[in-house]
């Protein structure tokens, strides 16, 4: 059987599935993160690997380019498992999302952790940028896998927001998947099939909006030359939970930007 054929007898399941899905994005999120029972690698949570080779790519980026004197933002923090690592590198690490469930387990999930703070918000909004510079200062930004769930008009104001916090000694790291096939192809690539859906994936289907790619055009739309100033990009690899019976590591193609201020 052909892998296009395998595809379109995905295509009833996904249906049924993305119909259950909430219409409002804050409503989806926050009854997504409120079901989620277990984190980590073996958990509910698709992208949640807590790889530490995936976040080792981005290291020698973050350390080499982030002041070191301004706080780090982490958009889109879910459960605080990037924002955790984060305050191991930085002195001071502040998660964001726009689900006040992801929040408070993001809280209980940093019990004791004294440079780590949560604030539930949508950082997509306008005048979010100016909140979060009165309440934080200006800082470094951390994005991984936001703006790839994004509407365009949404990724552009997420790009102006941030634009006003980094200022001028700022800089925004992002990383997010970029698979080159269809949704179909992607799905199948994370283990879905006709007969078979594994949870986690099961999960995100019923609950969140759909995603897309985001790359080099996608970012130089979102992050235009008039406002900031591509210091590098290039590929990336997204680890997600192992959803296969033998629990190897499964990588999703992804591309990385670090930006700074123009």
């Amino acid at each position: 059987m052909s892998k296009l054929w395998e595809q379109m007898l995905l295509v009833p399941s996904v249906v049924r599935l993305t119909s259950r899905a909430p219409k409002d994005p804050s409503a989806a999120w926050d009854g997504y993160w409120r079901g989620i029972r277990t984190t980590g690698r073996s958990g509910d949570v698709l992208w949640d690997s807590g790889s530490q080779t995936e976040l080792e790519q981005y290291t020698d980026a973050v350390l080499g380019h982030f002041n070191p004197a301004l706080p780090v933002i982490d958009i889109g923090c879910g459960n605080g498992t990037n924002t955790r690592w984060l305050a191991g590198l930085f002195p001071r690490a502040i998660g964001i999302d726009v689900s006040v469930g992801a929040i408070a387990l993001a809280r209980r999930e940093a019990a004791g952790l004294h440079n780590v703070e949560f604030l539930a918000m949508d950082a997509t909004e306008p005048g979010a940028g100016e909140h979060l510079l009165e309440s934080v200062g200006p800082a470094n930004v951390f994005v991984r896998g936001v703006f790839h769930v994004l509407k365009p008009d949404q990724q552009a104001s997420l790009a102006t927001n941030l634009r006003t916090v980094v200022g001028k000694n700022g800089r925004v790291f992002l990383a997010e998947t970029n698979f080159p096939g269809s949704s179909l192809a992607y799905l199948q690539e994370l283990g879905a099939t006709r007969r078979s859906m594994p949870r986690q994936l099961q999960r995100a289907l019923e609950n969140l909006p759909r995603p897309g790619h985001f790359g080099t055009q996608e970012r130089h739309n979102t992050f235009p030359d008039s406002d900031w100033h591509l210091i590098a990009d290039g590929p990336a690899h997204i680890e997600v939970t192992p959803m296969n019976a033998n629990g190897h590591s499964q990588h999703v193609p992804g591309y990385f930007a670090l930006l700074a201020g123009a």
